[in-house]
């Protein structure tokens, strides 16, 4: 069993899988689309940037 990792209250379904409904993937994207999940990352330092 596999729980919604966004509501984590009920089970994935194979439709929205891993995703329990429409509306928990719609949450998911929104997430994506708005910077929700975004992986920090370092500058560059000054000299690397001119190359």
């Amino acid at each position: 069993m596999s729980l919604c990792p966004i509501c984590r209250r009920q089970e994935a379904v194979p439709a929205y899988k891993p995703f329990c409904s429409k509306r928990c993937a719609d949450i998911d994207l929104q997430r994506w689309f708005t910077g929700g999940y975004a992986i920090p990352a370092e500058e560059a330092a000054e000299d690397e940037k001119d190359r």
